[in-house]
């Protein structure tokens, strides 16, 4: 039988362990997990999208008339975990002490709460645009269980109130979880309005500064993103800009198109299929590959 030699190997790892803790200035005292939980992450957002749509998302044989007892028991469960889990958020890097992060989590915890019924009108937009958006749809109820569109929303309008409320590595958790079932990828920054459908849905990629208006439709593999990646003096990223697209009210993008930097997509533009657009367009306009060409060529404004 093969053998190992485990104790070698344990005190190797741990050797490593300590380089990168002694090069990025992080704690040697023994104590509890210092970061966030993508496991009980996974099971706050599952708890809240139970109390979000207890009698499609929640348990199989959950009665109307115990309906808001469950959802009670839910909203208890998971926010109580997930004040716990911002607690280790704010207390990463030793920027908050343990007294003024309690306080600081309680707050933010329960502003969040405060969203959840917003979300929820929020959501049912989305399951209503995805109904009305796609002929193959027979029921909301089928969207809402089936549409891995709308399982992103969910996890998307969720994660961006995170995200607001300064909790950015939680905000990111609950976005990947999603991205790793359904195969979009949504930065929790990104500002999406209401009635918002992603058609089928794999391989779409929306950037943290993207801002999205009302009734906007996308098909599969849809990419707005960003054009280039200013540095600074030191040759380091800089943060924080708005690099992504601004799409209007309205707007259909079709399946592969790519919509690369800061430009706008005019409310009503419809744009083509595997279309790279790195200027804006204007309201109204249809854009093709046709068009997508003429523009590289003599880079001219496309119009309606």
């Amino acid at each position: 039988m093969a053998s190992f030699d485990i104790a070698e190997l344990t005190q190797s790892l741990h050797a490593v362990r300590r380089e990168w803790r002694e090069a990025h200035g992080r704690s040697h005292e023994p104590g509890a997990r210092e970061f966030p939980s993508r496991e009980a992450l996974s099971t706050i957002i599952e708890q809240l999208k139970g109390a979000l749509f207890p009698m499609r998302l929640g348990p199989h044989d959950l009665r109307q008339e115990s309906e808001d007892i469950f959802v009670a028991h839910q909203l208890d469960t998971a926010l109580h975990a997930l004040l716990g889990q911002i607690r280790l958020e704010l207390r990463l890097g030793g920027a908050h002490s343990a007294l003024s992060a309690d306080a600081m989590a309680l707050d933010i915890a329960r502003a969040f709460a405060e969203t959840l019924p917003h979300i929820r009108r929020m959501l049912d937009s989305d399951v209503l645009a995805a109904f009305h958006g796609d002929p193959a749809a027979r029921s909301v109820d089928e969207v809402l269980l089936c549409y891995p569109g709308v399982l992103a929303m969910i996890n998307h309008r969720l994660a961006h109130q995170l995200y607001l409320l300064g909790q950015p590595l939680l905000a990111r958790i609950v976005a990947e979880l999603s991205h790793a079932q359904t195969g979009i990828d949504i930065h929790p920054g990104a500002r999406i309005g209401r009635g918002f459908f992603m058609d089928h849905g794999t391989g779409i990629v929306i950037g943290e500064t993207a801002v999205i208006g009302e009734r906007v439709r996308l098909y599969q593999a849809v990419t707005l993103g960003a054009k280039r990646f200013p540095t600074d003096e030191q040759g380091h990223l800089r943060k924080g800009l708005a690099r992504h697209p601004v799409v209007e009210d309205d707007v259909v993008i079709y399946a592969g198109a790519t919509i690369l930097g800061r430009v706008t997509l005019g409310r009503g533009a419809v744009i083509g299929g595997n279309v790279w657009v790195t200027h804006d367009v204007p309201p109204g306009a249809h854009v093709t590959q046709a068009h997508a060409r003429e523009q590289a060529r003599s880079a001219p404004e496309v119009t309606a």
